[in-house]
């Protein structure tokens, strides 16, 4: 879409606090992300990526789940990149919210091949959450543990290095 759209979008997005957490300012808000949707063209990928996030941010990865779906198979990656690594972030946490973690651990291990961006922190955390909702709980804060070592302002190194042992103990000093 164009610029002025996209400005709309993010600004309605930047009130959303402003929506008091009732269901009735839940609905207010779907449908002010509808009506900026109506204004696309009905084949836009961005209209259901839209509209899924805001039944997700409500509350409803049931019905976020298929409007996810629907903007990836309608063409997201020709659109934005960052968009559609945000709509397999987001569907990946809906998934475990709905008791399907294992789809989302497949989704974003994918992801973690990907070409590097400001996501990057958010794949592996979501993707900690799956491993957990799995029960795979080592591997899950292996990755969270990995994803903030470099933003410490000291031991780096070793919490790298620590990240690492919890998914390989057979390299543990004294194993």
């Amino acid at each position: 879409m164009n610029q002025d759209w996209e400005e709309r979008v993010a600004a309605l997005w930047a009130r959303f606090d402003d929506y008091a957490e009732t269901a009735e300012d839940e609905a207010r808000f779907r449908a002010d992300v509808d009506a900026l949707v109506a204004e696309l063209p009905t084949d836009s990928p961005l209209g259901p990526f839209e509209q899924a996030c805001a039944w997700d941010s409500t509350g409803h990865s049931d019905r976020a789940v298929p409007l996810y779906r629907e903007a990836l198979a309608r063409g997201l990656a020709d659109v934005s990149r960052y968009k559609t690594r945000r709509t397999k972030i987001q569907l990946a946490s809906s998934l475990r919210n709905i008791g399907r973690a294992e789809e989302g651990v497949e989704l974003l291990e994918a992801e973690l091949d990907a070409p590097s961006d400001e996501l990057d922190d958010a794949v592996r955390a979501c993707l900690a959450l799956c491993l957990s909702g799995l029960g795979r709980d080592r591997e899950g804060l292996s990755l969270v543990l990995g994803a903030l070592a470099p933003h410490l302002p000291r031991y780096q190194r070793s919490m790298a290095n620590y990240a690492r042992l919890l998914v390989e103990p057979a390299q543990r000093p004294g194993a």
